[in-house]
């Protein structure tokens, strides 16, 4: 077993191939994690036990980003009617906040991620919390950016959401990681 891992340490170095190992690191804990989530944890929250807070912790956080998506949508003019996690807009559509739209999971990622990840303790203290409220503010501009496409592409409002929105928390979340495994991981 030894001698296998001495095998493909010699043939990670011989071609260069460390770049490669990583990204397939943050792919196997990004997809673990992301498995673990829907099969294990939030099954687990739905069904009670110590974990039952995490649905009302993700409604929370969606009415928290309801806040802030209404706000910065008054900030720019755009009149609406903001009631119960749902952005009205009279003879426009709508866009409802749901808990499956608070950034919970994808928080849980970034956590866990930086948890697993090899790295000096001393800047995952910081670094977390800053890769969480970078992630914040990606999930309150999505709902901005779902809530203007109502008015230039609504045609196109459910695969803007499905196909480039929701993906986008996992560009995120690897440009964090990249910022992390380039500065942070083996400090020079």
């Amino acid at each position: 077993m030894i001698a296998l891992y001495n095998k493909l340490t010699h043939l990670i170095r011989k071609y260069h191939l460390k770049p490669l190992v990583d990204v397939l690191f943050f792919a196997v804990i990004t997809y673990s994690l992301h498995w673990l989530w829907w099969n294990a944890i939030w099954k687990s929250a739905n069904a009670g036990g110590f974990l039952s807070f995490l649905p009302e912790l993700a409604q929370w956080l969606a009415h928290q980003t309801f806040l802030q998506s209404s706000w910065f949508l008054d900030l720019i003019g755009y009149r609406h009617i903001a009631m119960d996690n749902t952005i009205t807009f009279p003879g426009t559509g709508y866009v409802a906040v749901l808990p499956s739209c608070s950034g919970l999971k994808q928080f849980y990622q970034i956590v866990f991620l930086f948890l697993l990840y090899p790295g000096p303790w001393k800047h995952k203290a910081w670094y977390i919390p800053a890769s969480l409220a970078v992630m914040y503010l990606v999930n309150v501009s999505r709902i901005v950016i779902l809530s203007l496409v109502l008015f230039v592409w609504p045609q196109h409002w459910d695969f803007i959401h499905m196909w480039i929105l929701r993906p986008f928390f996992y560009v995120v979340i690897f440009a964090e990681w990249m910022v992390w495994n380039e500065y942070f991981k083996n400090p020079k």
